[in-house]
């Protein structure tokens, strides 16, 4: 195959002109702010680097800012936490539940073996009293593909979470509880068809170990930090690129969640998205903080566009939300 090299490949956002599409953010419906990059996991995919060795969590001052902005953006509905694993940062508590308070969603983005770290025992408990939403890591219903990826015993333990979470109601028809996963493939290929891989899941956990979920999102590897790191070391950064760029797919580009969505990294930095917030692309392409600026309805307009977008844009699509159609 005639791969292009880096310097060969379309820039993106001429991509974009050239199917005469102009992705701008006309409103901000999610925020998603990632606490930390302080994780009980070390996953060999993983774009935010994180690990248990790592020591970036968001301040508190950082937090009760947010709350402010977020308290004065009555239009903006949906608060996506993140991490590193975002329940270890010592604040977690707290932002949920003040955010709850203010009316808003809040989703949680769990790994699932956090539940067991000390500390964490009542976390379940806490997660179903706030009414939160998790959406759990699990790249597949297969131990040795997981542990694979994300480290020895770590399918057992996903295992024995989802379980604990469906005793509380999450992911039960009904319950109001949402549980949903997420898949992200083995390697340097794009995700099978969602809807298909969500019917095998929920027959493959239901039928071995009695677990139910409500959704699962297909997710694409990106091309950033460690993943990154591995197609190169493999020689197959290349080869990947020119998957993505060989799939890209104009409806998904013009449904990217960061038409609506902003990242805030765990230093209160602006980014158009979480990938962006990793490889230090400020929003807009001026670097900023949430200081620098008095109502999130100034963070629409212009998106920070670079050449990883394509991850989020072949085949059917990727966001936080699994395939965009």
């Amino acid at each position: 195959m005639n791969i292009r090299t880096a310097q060969q490949i379309e820039n993106f956002s001429d991509a974009l002109a050239r199917h005469n599409l102009d992705v701008r953010r006309q409103s901000l419906q999610t925020l998603q702010v990632n606490l930390g990059k302080l994780c009980n996991q070390a996953c060999s995919h993983c774009h935010v680097e994180a690990g248990p060795l790592r020591t970036e969590n968001m301040e508190r001052r950082t937090i009760d800012r947010l709350l402010s902005l977020i308290e004065n953006c009555p239009e903006m509905q949906t608060v996506d936490v993140t991490g590193g694993a975002p329940e270890l940062n010592p604040h977690f508590r707290y932002f949920v539940s003040e955010l709850r308070a203010l009316g808003k969603e809040v989703i949680d983005r769990c790994n699932l073996t956090v539940l067991f770290e000390p500390g964490q025992e009542d976390l379940p408990e806490f997660l179903r009293a706030q009414g939160v939403q998790i959406v759990a890591s699990l790249p597949c219903y297969a131990r040795e593909n997981v542990d694979r990826q994300r480290g020895s015993g770590v399918f057992d333990k996903s295992v024995r979470a989802m379980q604990t979470l469906n005793g509380l109601g999450f992911g039960r028809a009904d319950s109001g509880l949402s549980l949903n996963l997420v898949f992200n493939p083995q390697g340097a290929t794009l995700p099978p068809e969602q809807g298909e891989l969500e019917r095998d899941y929920k027959i493959r956990l239901r039928e071995d170990f009695g677990i139910e979920f409500n959704r699962l999102f297909a997710i694409a590897n990106m091309p950033v930090k460690r993943f990154a790191d591995a197609l190169e070391r493999e020689g197959r950064w290349e080869e990947y690129m020119q998957t993505l760029i060989d799939n890209f797919n104009p409806t998904a580009a013009e449904d990217v969640m960061c038409a609506a969505l902003v990242s805030i990294g765990w230093d209160g930095k602006i980014f158009d998205c979480d990938f962006n917030q990793m490889l230090e692309i400020p929003h807009d392409g001026k670097a900023k903080s949430i200081w620098d600026i008095e109502g999130l309805e100034e963070l629409t307009g212009s998106i920070a566009f670079d050449n990883h977008c394509y991850g989020c844009t072949a085949g059917a699509g990727s966001s936080c939300s699994g395939s965009l159609g």
